[in-house]
Protein backbone atom coordinates (compact mmCIF):
# COMPACT_ATOMS: atom_id res chain seq x y z
CA UNK A 1 0.00 0.00 0.00
CA UNK A 2 1.69 3.24 -1.07
CA UNK A 3 2.08 6.68 0.17
CA UNK A 4 0.50 8.04 -2.96
CA UNK A 5 -2.62 6.01 -2.61
CA UNK A 6 -3.10 7.20 0.82
CA UNK A 7 -2.33 11.00 -0.15
CA UNK A 8 -5.31 10.49 -3.01
CA UNK A 9 -7.97 9.16 -0.46
CA UNK A 10 -8.43 6.28 -2.57
CA UNK A 11 -9.17 4.35 0.69
CA UNK A 12 -12.17 4.06 2.73
CA UNK A 13 -13.60 3.32 6.22
CA UNK A 14 -16.35 0.84 6.71
CA UNK A 15 -17.90 0.78 9.99
CA UNK A 16 -21.08 1.01 11.79
CA UNK A 17 -21.70 3.08 15.24
CA UNK A 18 -25.33 3.08 15.54
CA UNK A 19 -27.85 2.05 18.16
CA UNK A 20 -28.61 -0.93 19.55
CA UNK A 21 -32.21 -1.35 18.62
CA UNK A 22 -31.15 -1.94 14.98
CA UNK A 23 -30.49 -6.27 14.38
CA UNK A 24 -29.30 -5.49 10.62
CA UNK A 25 -27.21 -2.20 9.42
CA UNK A 26 -26.29 -1.91 5.99
CA UNK A 27 -23.21 0.27 4.99
CA UNK A 28 -24.48 2.90 2.40
CA UNK A 29 -21.24 3.17 0.29
CA UNK A 30 -21.36 0.08 -2.00
CA UNK A 31 -18.03 0.80 -4.01
CA UNK A 32 -14.81 0.53 -2.29
CA UNK A 33 -11.37 0.77 -3.39
CA UNK A 34 -8.87 -1.75 -3.22
CA UNK A 35 -6.84 -1.40 0.33
CA UNK A 36 -9.96 0.18 2.22
CA UNK A 37 -10.14 -0.43 5.95
CA UNK A 38 -13.17 -2.76 7.73
CA UNK A 39 -13.58 -2.21 11.27
CA UNK A 40 -16.49 -4.40 12.95
CA UNK A 41 -16.98 -3.78 16.67
CA UNK A 42 -17.30 -6.50 19.26
CA UNK A 43 -20.79 -7.95 19.46
CA UNK A 44 -20.88 -7.36 15.59
CA UNK A 45 -20.52 -9.30 12.31
CA UNK A 46 -20.00 -8.33 9.06
CA UNK A 47 -20.85 -9.96 5.78
CA UNK A 48 -19.69 -9.35 2.27
CA UNK A 49 -22.07 -9.31 -0.62
CA UNK A 50 -20.61 -9.49 -4.08
CA UNK A 51 -23.15 -9.58 -7.02
CA UNK A 52 -26.08 -10.30 -4.26
CA UNK A 53 -23.98 -13.33 -3.01
CA UNK A 54 -22.89 -13.69 0.28
CA UNK A 55 -18.90 -14.26 0.59
CA UNK A 56 -17.49 -13.87 3.69
CA UNK A 57 -18.43 -12.93 7.73
CA UNK A 58 -15.94 -10.88 9.37
CA UNK A 59 -16.00 -10.82 13.46
CA UNK A 60 -14.60 -8.22 15.48
CA UNK A 61 -11.24 -6.42 14.43
CA UNK A 62 -9.95 -4.55 11.82
CA UNK A 63 -9.20 -5.51 7.89
CA UNK A 64 -7.70 -4.26 5.35
CA UNK A 65 -9.58 -5.21 2.21
CA UNK A 66 -7.04 -7.43 0.08
CA UNK A 67 -7.27 -10.73 -1.89
CA UNK A 68 -5.20 -12.38 1.05
CA UNK A 69 -8.39 -11.01 3.22
CA UNK A 70 -11.20 -12.03 0.76
CA UNK A 71 -10.44 -15.50 -0.45
CA UNK A 72 -13.82 -15.41 -1.50
CA UNK A 73 -13.70 -12.21 -3.87
CA UNK A 74 -10.32 -13.41 -4.65
CA UNK A 75 -11.78 -16.02 -6.95
CA UNK A 76 -14.66 -14.44 -7.98
CA UNK A 77 -13.41 -11.09 -8.49
CA UNK A 78 -10.22 -9.98 -10.14
CA UNK A 79 -8.81 -5.94 -10.73
CA UNK A 80 -8.86 -4.82 -14.21
CA UNK A 81 -7.25 -1.64 -13.88
CA UNK A 82 -4.95 -1.57 -10.94
CA UNK A 83 -4.74 -1.63 -7.35
CA UNK A 84 -6.67 1.82 -7.02
CA UNK A 85 -9.85 1.15 -9.17
CA UNK A 86 -13.16 0.31 -6.66
CA UNK A 87 -15.35 -2.53 -6.64
CA UNK A 88 -19.06 -2.78 -6.51
CA UNK A 89 -19.73 -5.24 -2.84
CA UNK A 90 -21.94 -4.60 -0.35
CA UNK A 91 -21.59 -4.75 3.50
CA UNK A 92 -24.10 -5.57 6.30
CA UNK A 93 -23.13 -4.88 10.04
CA UNK A 94 -25.27 -7.73 12.12
CA UNK A 95 -25.90 -6.73 16.08
CA UNK A 96 -25.03 -9.64 17.80
CA UNK A 97 -26.29 -8.70 21.42
CA UNK A 98 -29.18 -9.21 23.11
CA UNK A 99 -32.08 -7.22 22.71
CA UNK A 100 -34.04 -7.28 25.90
CA UNK A 101 -37.41 -6.50 26.91
CA UNK A 102 -39.13 -6.64 23.90
CA UNK A 103 -42.50 -6.56 24.33
CA UNK A 104 -45.25 -8.82 22.79
CA UNK A 105 -49.05 -9.23 23.42
CA UNK A 106 -52.02 -11.22 22.03
CA UNK A 107 -54.13 -8.96 20.27
CA UNK A 108 -57.16 -11.19 20.57
CA UNK A 109 -58.60 -12.81 23.39
CA UNK A 110 -57.36 -16.56 24.37
CA UNK A 111 -60.49 -18.58 24.62
CA UNK A 112 -60.32 -21.34 27.82
CA UNK A 113 -63.10 -23.71 29.13
CA UNK A 114 -62.43 -24.14 32.98
CA UNK A 115 -61.62 -27.73 33.67
CA UNK A 116 -63.92 -27.57 37.04
CA UNK A 117 -67.24 -26.13 35.89
CA UNK A 118 -67.03 -26.52 31.46
CA UNK A 119 -67.47 -22.71 31.59
CA UNK A 120 -66.13 -20.71 28.85
CA UNK A 121 -63.52 -17.55 29.68
CA UNK A 122 -62.02 -15.19 27.22
CA UNK A 123 -58.67 -14.20 29.01
CA UNK A 124 -55.85 -12.09 27.73
CA UNK A 125 -51.83 -12.43 27.83
CA UNK A 126 -48.87 -9.79 27.32
CA UNK A 127 -45.07 -10.27 28.84
CA UNK A 128 -41.52 -9.41 27.14
CA UNK A 129 -38.78 -11.44 25.53
CA UNK A 130 -35.08 -11.22 24.91
CA UNK A 131 -34.13 -11.41 21.18
CA UNK A 132 -30.58 -12.20 19.55
CA UNK A 133 -29.39 -13.07 16.47
CA UNK A 134 -27.99 -16.78 15.98
CA UNK A 135 -27.53 -16.99 12.12
CA UNK A 136 -26.85 -13.73 10.33
CA UNK A 137 -27.38 -15.19 6.79
CA UNK A 138 -30.43 -16.79 7.67
CA UNK A 139 -31.54 -13.17 9.02
CA UNK A 140 -29.63 -11.71 5.60
CA UNK A 141 -31.20 -13.98 3.14
CA UNK A 142 -34.57 -14.62 4.79
CA UNK A 143 -36.09 -11.02 6.09
CA UNK A 144 -33.76 -8.16 4.96
CA UNK A 145 -33.07 -8.79 1.32
CA UNK A 146 -32.12 -5.82 -0.33
CA UNK A 147 -33.39 -3.48 2.47
CA UNK A 148 -31.34 -0.98 4.61
CA UNK A 149 -31.70 -3.47 7.43
CA UNK A 150 -34.52 -4.58 9.82
CA UNK A 151 -34.96 -3.87 13.97
CA UNK A 152 -37.46 -5.08 16.34
CA UNK A 153 -40.07 -1.63 15.59
CA UNK A 154 -39.93 0.12 12.29
CA UNK A 155 -37.31 2.18 10.78
CA UNK A 156 -36.86 4.58 7.48
CA UNK A 157 -35.79 2.39 4.98
CA UNK A 158 -35.80 -0.56 6.72
CA UNK A 159 -37.85 -3.76 5.71
CA UNK A 160 -40.57 -4.24 8.00
CA UNK A 161 -40.49 -4.70 11.56
CA UNK A 162 -39.61 -8.62 13.14
CA UNK A 163 -42.28 -7.04 15.91
CA UNK A 164 -44.47 -7.60 13.39
CA UNK A 165 -43.19 -10.31 11.38
CA UNK A 166 -43.39 -12.16 14.17
CA UNK A 167 -46.33 -10.99 15.93
CA UNK A 168 -48.78 -13.69 14.30
CA UNK A 169 -46.48 -16.32 14.75
CA UNK A 170 -46.27 -15.45 18.88
CA UNK A 171 -50.23 -14.86 18.90
CA UNK A 172 -51.16 -18.50 17.63
CA UNK A 173 -48.33 -19.74 19.56
CA UNK A 174 -50.19 -17.85 22.86
CA UNK A 175 -53.62 -18.84 22.03
CA UNK A 176 -52.76 -22.26 21.28
CA UNK A 177 -50.77 -23.39 23.92
CA UNK A 178 -51.77 -20.96 26.96
CA UNK A 179 -54.99 -23.21 27.93
CA UNK A 180 -53.22 -26.65 27.56
CA UNK A 181 -50.24 -25.32 29.60
CA UNK A 182 -52.95 -24.34 32.71
CA UNK A 183 -54.69 -27.84 32.26
CA UNK A 184 -52.04 -29.71 31.57
CA UNK A 185 -49.85 -28.21 34.50
CA UNK A 186 -53.39 -28.40 36.63
CA UNK A 187 -53.12 -24.31 37.58
CA UNK A 188 -56.54 -22.92 39.46
CA UNK A 189 -57.41 -19.86 37.19
CA UNK A 190 -57.51 -18.22 40.02
CA UNK A 191 -54.04 -18.34 41.08
CA UNK A 192 -52.92 -18.10 37.88
CA UNK A 193 -50.40 -14.84 38.72
CA UNK A 194 -48.46 -17.25 41.59
CA UNK A 195 -47.70 -20.09 38.17
CA UNK A 196 -46.47 -17.33 35.56
CA UNK A 197 -43.05 -18.79 35.65
CA UNK A 198 -44.20 -22.56 34.48
CA UNK A 199 -46.64 -20.83 31.87
CA UNK A 200 -43.43 -18.61 30.72
CA UNK A 201 -41.52 -21.58 29.90
CA UNK A 202 -43.97 -23.82 28.51
CA UNK A 203 -44.87 -21.00 25.98
CA UNK A 204 -41.19 -20.16 25.15
CA UNK A 205 -40.87 -23.81 24.22
CA UNK A 206 -43.50 -23.23 21.52
CA UNK A 207 -42.20 -20.17 20.39
CA UNK A 208 -38.48 -20.85 20.06
CA UNK A 209 -38.40 -23.07 17.06
CA UNK A 210 -40.47 -20.36 15.11
CA UNK A 211 -37.55 -17.62 15.73
CA UNK A 212 -34.81 -20.21 14.82
CA UNK A 213 -36.01 -20.61 11.52
CA UNK A 214 -35.13 -17.21 10.26
CA UNK A 215 -31.62 -17.12 12.89
CA UNK A 216 -33.10 -15.61 15.87
CA UNK A 217 -33.12 -17.33 19.22
CA UNK A 218 -35.31 -16.37 22.24
CA UNK A 219 -32.84 -16.43 25.71
CA UNK A 220 -35.47 -15.60 27.66
CA UNK A 221 -39.40 -15.60 27.34
CA UNK A 222 -41.77 -13.77 30.00
CA UNK A 223 -45.61 -13.83 30.51
CA UNK A 224 -45.61 -11.34 32.84
CA UNK A 225 -49.93 -11.02 32.52
CA UNK A 226 -52.91 -12.77 32.13
CA UNK A 227 -56.03 -10.66 32.33
CA UNK A 228 -59.24 -12.32 33.68
CA UNK A 229 -62.79 -11.82 32.68
CA UNK A 230 -63.80 -9.90 36.46
CA UNK A 231 -66.77 -8.48 34.96
CA UNK A 232 -68.13 -11.86 33.29
CA UNK A 233 -70.87 -13.59 34.97
CA UNK A 234 -69.47 -16.91 34.90
CA UNK A 235 -65.83 -15.89 36.13
CA UNK A 236 -67.82 -13.86 39.22
CA UNK A 237 -69.48 -17.70 39.70
CA UNK A 238 -66.26 -19.52 39.51
CA UNK A 239 -64.81 -17.05 41.99
CA UNK A 240 -68.21 -17.75 44.43
CA UNK A 241 -67.07 -21.36 43.99
CA UNK A 242 -63.47 -20.89 44.54
CA UNK A 243 -64.44 -19.40 47.63
CA UNK A 244 -66.70 -21.97 49.04
CA UNK A 245 -63.88 -24.37 48.04
CA UNK A 246 -61.62 -22.25 49.76
CA UNK A 247 -63.70 -22.54 53.07
CA UNK A 248 -64.62 -25.94 52.60
CA UNK A 249 -60.56 -26.90 52.78
CA UNK A 250 -59.94 -24.37 55.60
CA UNK A 251 -62.92 -26.35 57.43
CA UNK A 252 -61.38 -29.78 56.81
CA UNK A 253 -57.83 -28.52 57.56
CA UNK A 254 -59.31 -26.88 61.17
CA UNK A 255 -60.77 -30.85 61.73
CA UNK A 256 -57.95 -32.24 60.15
CA UNK A 257 -55.84 -30.25 62.95
CA UNK A 258 -58.37 -31.13 65.79
CA UNK A 259 -58.05 -35.13 64.97
CA UNK A 260 -54.48 -35.06 65.06
CA UNK A 261 -54.29 -32.47 68.31
CA UNK A 262 -57.25 -35.41 69.82
CA UNK A 263 -54.94 -38.36 68.20
CA UNK A 264 -51.66 -36.31 69.95
CA UNK A 265 -53.90 -36.02 72.91
CA UNK A 266 -55.29 -39.21 73.34
CA UNK A 267 -51.35 -40.94 72.30
CA UNK A 268 -49.85 -38.85 75.00
CA UNK A 269 -52.33 -40.13 77.63
CA UNK A 270 -51.79 -43.80 76.84
CA UNK A 271 -48.23 -43.21 76.99
CA UNK A 272 -48.47 -42.07 80.24
CA UNK A 273 -50.80 -44.43 81.72
CA UNK A 274 -48.78 -46.94 80.14
CA UNK A 275 -45.37 -45.10 81.83
CA UNK A 276 -47.33 -45.51 84.94
CA UNK A 277 -48.46 -49.09 84.91
CA UNK A 278 -44.53 -50.13 83.80
CA UNK A 279 -43.47 -47.84 86.53
CA UNK A 280 -46.00 -49.95 88.92
CA UNK A 281 -44.75 -53.54 87.30
CA UNK A 282 -41.13 -52.56 87.84
CA UNK A 283 -41.47 -51.63 91.77
CA UNK A 284 -43.73 -54.82 92.42
CA UNK A 285 -40.73 -56.78 90.69
CA UNK A 286 -38.77 -55.20 92.90
CA UNK A 287 -40.61 -55.62 95.81
CA UNK A 288 -40.95 -58.89 94.97
CA UNK A 289 -37.64 -59.79 94.45
CA UNK A 290 -36.76 -57.82 97.68
CA UNK A 291 -38.77 -60.23 99.53
CA UNK A 292 -37.54 -63.21 97.43
CA UNK A 293 -33.72 -61.63 98.68
CA UNK A 294 -34.87 -62.05 102.06
CA UNK A 295 -36.70 -65.18 102.05
CA UNK A 296 -33.49 -66.81 100.24
CA UNK A 297 -31.20 -64.91 102.93
CA UNK A 298 -33.31 -66.79 105.86
CA UNK A 299 -32.81 -70.01 104.16
CA UNK A 300 -29.66 -70.17 103.50
CA UNK A 301 -29.12 -68.75 107.16
CA UNK A 302 -31.33 -71.65 108.33
CA UNK A 303 -29.33 -74.17 106.39
CA UNK A 304 -26.19 -72.59 107.68
CA UNK A 305 -27.31 -73.45 111.49
CA UNK A 306 -28.58 -76.92 110.41
CA UNK A 307 -24.68 -77.65 109.14
CA UNK A 308 -23.30 -75.89 111.78
CA UNK A 309 -25.33 -78.44 113.88
CA UNK A 310 -24.71 -81.35 112.02
CA UNK A 311 -21.12 -80.38 112.73
CA UNK A 312 -20.94 -80.26 116.40
CA UNK A 313 -22.68 -83.71 116.38
CA UNK A 314 -20.55 -85.26 113.88
CA UNK A 315 -17.75 -83.52 116.23
CA UNK A 316 -18.91 -84.86 119.13
CA UNK A 317 -18.64 -87.91 117.99
CA UNK A 318 -15.63 -87.98 116.56
CA UNK A 319 -14.08 -86.57 119.64
CA UNK A 320 -15.63 -89.77 121.40
CA UNK A 321 -14.75 -92.38 119.48
CA UNK A 322 -11.34 -90.97 119.36
CA UNK A 323 -11.84 -90.99 123.24
CA UNK A 324 -11.69 -94.74 123.07
CA UNK A 325 -9.60 -95.18 120.62
CA UNK A 326 -7.28 -93.43 122.68
CA UNK A 327 -8.03 -95.74 125.51
CA UNK A 328 -8.20 -99.10 123.78
CA UNK A 329 -4.41 -98.03 122.57
CA UNK A 330 -3.41 -97.31 125.84
CA UNK A 331 -4.97 -100.94 126.84
CA UNK A 332 -7.64 -100.07 129.44
CA UNK A 333 -11.68 -99.18 128.89
CA UNK A 334 -14.11 -97.44 130.55
CA UNK A 335 -14.87 -100.23 132.76
CA UNK A 336 -11.27 -99.47 134.18
CA UNK A 337 -11.83 -95.58 134.27
CA UNK A 338 -14.79 -95.85 136.64
CA UNK A 339 -13.34 -98.85 139.07
CA UNK A 340 -10.94 -96.07 139.77
CA UNK A 341 -13.52 -93.66 140.23
CA UNK A 342 -15.06 -95.63 142.91
CA UNK A 343 -12.08 -96.38 144.58
CA UNK A 344 -11.57 -92.67 144.13
CA UNK A 345 -14.81 -91.63 145.91
CA UNK A 346 -14.35 -94.48 148.70
CA UNK A 347 -11.08 -93.13 149.41
CA UNK A 348 -11.95 -89.74 149.79
CA UNK A 349 -14.99 -91.00 152.22
CA UNK A 350 -13.18 -92.85 154.35
CA UNK A 351 -10.60 -89.75 154.26
CA UNK A 352 -13.28 -87.56 155.59
CA UNK A 353 -14.53 -89.96 158.45
CA UNK A 354 -11.67 -89.37 160.69
CA UNK A 355 -8.96 -91.81 161.57
CA UNK A 356 -11.33 -93.14 164.59
CA UNK A 357 -13.94 -94.67 162.14
CA UNK A 358 -11.43 -95.61 159.65
CA UNK A 359 -9.72 -97.86 161.86
CA UNK A 360 -12.66 -98.93 163.25
CA UNK A 361 -12.20 -97.46 167.01
CA UNK A 362 -13.02 -94.40 168.85
CA UNK A 363 -16.78 -94.76 168.47
CA UNK A 364 -19.80 -97.24 168.40
CA UNK A 365 -19.40 -99.58 165.58
CA UNK A 366 -23.22 -98.99 164.22
CA UNK A 367 -21.95 -95.72 163.69
CA UNK A 368 -19.50 -96.50 161.76
CA UNK A 369 -21.44 -99.06 160.19
CA UNK A 370 -23.80 -96.17 159.64
CA UNK A 371 -21.29 -93.79 158.15
CA UNK A 372 -19.37 -96.28 156.25
CA UNK A 373 -22.75 -96.93 154.15
CA UNK A 374 -23.48 -93.37 153.52
CA UNK A 375 -19.97 -93.06 152.27
CA UNK A 376 -20.84 -95.90 149.69
CA UNK A 377 -23.91 -94.94 148.98
CA UNK A 378 -22.41 -90.81 147.76
CA UNK A 379 -19.79 -92.68 145.64
CA UNK A 380 -22.27 -94.87 144.11
CA UNK A 381 -24.27 -92.08 143.59
CA UNK A 382 -21.51 -90.00 142.05
CA UNK A 383 -20.50 -92.22 139.66
CA UNK A 384 -23.95 -93.62 138.79
CA UNK A 385 -24.29 -91.92 135.74
CA UNK A 386 -21.24 -92.67 133.99
CA UNK A 387 -21.60 -96.43 135.30
CA UNK A 388 -24.74 -96.42 133.16
CA UNK A 389 -22.95 -95.08 130.16
CA UNK A 390 -20.12 -97.47 130.71
CA UNK A 391 -22.32 -100.65 130.77
CA UNK A 392 -24.43 -99.16 127.53
CA UNK A 393 -21.72 -98.73 126.04
CA UNK A 394 -20.18 -102.20 126.81
CA UNK A 395 -23.01 -104.05 125.79
CA UNK A 396 -23.30 -102.15 122.71
CA UNK A 397 -19.63 -102.01 121.64
CA UNK A 398 -18.06 -105.40 123.19
CA UNK A 399 -17.94 -108.18 121.03
CA UNK A 400 -19.42 -111.75 122.32
CA UNK A 401 -17.43 -115.02 121.74
CA UNK A 402 -17.67 -116.33 118.50
CA UNK A 403 -17.11 -112.86 116.82
CA UNK A 404 -20.78 -112.66 117.23
CA UNK A 405 -22.10 -109.22 118.71
CA UNK A 406 -24.23 -109.59 121.96
CA UNK A 407 -27.55 -108.06 121.03
CA UNK A 408 -28.29 -105.05 123.31
CA UNK A 409 -30.33 -105.41 126.36
CA UNK A 410 -34.26 -104.46 126.65
CA UNK A 411 -35.13 -101.81 128.97
CA UNK A 412 -37.61 -102.71 132.17
CA UNK A 413 -41.18 -101.63 131.30
CA UNK A 414 -41.42 -100.00 134.29
CA UNK A 415 -37.99 -98.19 133.84
CA UNK A 416 -36.78 -95.33 131.63
CA UNK A 417 -32.93 -93.74 130.87
CA UNK A 418 -32.85 -90.25 131.45
CA UNK A 419 -30.41 -87.56 128.62
CA UNK A 420 -28.43 -87.46 131.83
CA UNK A 421 -27.17 -91.14 131.62
CA UNK A 422 -29.49 -92.20 134.76
CA UNK A 423 -30.06 -95.62 133.37
CA UNK A 424 -33.21 -97.35 134.63
CA UNK A 425 -35.41 -94.84 136.43
CA UNK A 426 -38.51 -95.53 138.37
CA UNK A 427 -40.81 -93.31 138.64
CA UNK A 428 -41.88 -89.96 136.33
CA UNK A 429 -38.66 -87.72 137.17
CA UNK A 430 -35.09 -88.59 137.03
CA UNK A 431 -33.45 -88.51 140.15
CA UNK A 432 -30.05 -87.78 139.12
CA UNK A 433 -31.24 -84.37 137.14
CA UNK A 434 -35.08 -83.92 137.56
CA UNK A 435 -36.07 -84.45 134.13
CA UNK A 436 -39.36 -85.44 133.40
CA UNK A 437 -40.28 -88.87 131.42
CA UNK A 438 -40.26 -88.74 128.27
CA UNK A 439 -43.70 -90.16 126.30
CA UNK A 440 -43.45 -93.06 123.98
CA UNK A 441 -44.18 -90.88 121.04
CA UNK A 442 -40.87 -88.49 121.75
CA UNK A 443 -38.45 -91.68 121.51
CA UNK A 444 -36.40 -93.17 118.55
CA UNK A 445 -34.15 -95.73 117.94
CA UNK A 446 -30.89 -95.39 116.56
CA UNK A 447 -29.14 -97.33 113.99
CA UNK A 448 -26.21 -98.57 115.71
CA UNK A 449 -29.17 -100.48 117.84
CA UNK A 450 -29.62 -97.99 120.94
CA UNK A 451 -33.49 -98.69 121.49
CA UNK A 452 -35.85 -96.08 123.06
CA UNK A 453 -33.66 -92.48 122.95
CA UNK A 454 -35.07 -89.72 124.46
CA UNK A 455 -33.47 -86.43 122.45
CA UNK A 456 -31.56 -85.29 119.21
CA UNK A 457 -28.90 -86.83 119.60
CA UNK A 458 -27.37 -91.51 120.43
CA UNK A 459 -26.38 -91.28 123.61
CA UNK A 460 -24.45 -94.55 122.25
CA UNK A 461 -23.17 -93.06 118.86
CA UNK A 462 -23.70 -89.30 118.78
CA UNK A 463 -25.88 -89.76 115.95
CA UNK A 464 -28.30 -86.84 115.36
CA UNK A 465 -31.99 -88.18 115.10
CA UNK A 466 -33.23 -88.65 111.67
CA UNK A 467 -30.03 -89.99 109.88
Amino acid sequence: MSEEMKKEGLFSVIKYEGDNDTFIWKHPIEDFNYGSQLIVHESQEAVFFKDGQALDTFGPGRYTLETQNLPLIGKAYKLATGPQSPFHAEVYFINKTVQMAIKWGTPDKVRFIDPLTGTPLDLGASGEMNVQVSNSRNLLIQLVGTMKGIAWEDGPGFTKSLQESFRPLISTAVKTNLPAVIKEQAIDILEIDSNLGIISDNLREKILPGFEEYGLTIPQFYVTSVVLPENDPNFKRIRELHTITLQTRIIQAEATVKTAQAQSEAQYRTAQEQSKAAIEVAHREAELQKQTTETEILKREAERKIIAAQADAEAAKMAGLTEAEIMRAKGYNQKDVLQAEVQKAYAEGIGNMGPEVSNGGGGSSIVGDMMGLGVGMAAANAIMPQIGNMMQGIGAQQPADNNTAAAPAAPSADTWDCTCGNKGVVGNFCNNCGAPRPTQESRWDCSCGQKGIFGNFCNNCGKKRGE
